[in-house]
């Protein structure tokens, strides 16, 4: 049985908002069917968002203490509460049409990072309440993603090689749990880009599909959205 396929990119550093914005767009070109599904991975500049349900106080850290740090603070259309992100951590945006409803397509994105993990001896696994994966009593990836007409855009973000001391700055996902990482859970962990296509395909095979190379003129497209 031939697998639908889904367009795989790394791109590298990207700003938060201007990685919103490309999923937008290509969430109205699939809807209008001018442009195929693409599971996005970046890694961005300092940034603390705030989802849907976010309670501000959460944030921990006033405006000129954020700024001193290099932290800038966005508000959000994703499900949950604050999540930070930063250098040192995976986030994959699955810009796709949900198959199988928001519960199905959360749990393939959290199994998908459990698939990736293993190979590196982290035992991980995904929990509905509190929603994320864990390792034991700490959250290794947060997940938010948000729907219109059946397509999802957000996704996944997977702490990898991520300063831990920066989550001090927030309560993340509005949990007193700690925030753990690959650089405290082994000894050499891969670096975010080296992650970065694995994951990529992972997703894809948990949500039912075939991973592609995207072409550069793909990306180039990407790149001008603005």
């Amino acid at each position: 049985m031939l697998l639908p396929a889904v367009e795989v990119a790394w791109l590298g550093r990207t700003a938060y908002l201007s990685a919103w914005r490309q999923q937008e767009e290509l969430r109205r070109r699939i809807i209008t069917g001018q442009s195929v599904e693409r599971i996005l991975l970046v890694e961005h500049d300092p940034v603390i968002t705030l989802g849907r349900n976010a309670d501000p106080s959460h944030v921990l850290i006033d405006p000129r203490g954020l700024l001193e740090r290099g932290i800038t603070c966005v508000t959000t259309n994703r499900g949950g509460d604050v999540t930070y992100h930063g250098p040192g951590q995976l986030v994959a945006y699955p810009v796709v049409r949900l198959e199988r409803g928001v519960v199905a397509h959360v749990a393939a994105l959290a199994q998908a990072v459990v698939d990736v993990v293993a190979p590196l001896g982290v035992v991980a696994e995904f929990r509905r309440a509190p929603i994320g994966v864990w390792v034991g009593d700490a959250k290794l990836a947060a997940i938010g993603i948000h729907v219109s007409r059946h397509v999802a855009v957000h996704g996944l973000a997977l702490n990898v090689t991520t300063p831990l001391e920066m989550f001090q700055t927030i309560v993340p996902c509005g949990l007193s749990s700690r925030v753990t990482s690959l650089a405290e859970l082994v000894a050499s962990p891969p670096s975010v880009e080296a992650l970065a296509l694995p994951l990529g395909a992972a997703i894809a095979a948990r949500l039912g599909k075939s991973a592609v190379g995207m072409r550069s003129s793909l990306l180039s497209e990407i790149a001008s959205v603005e």
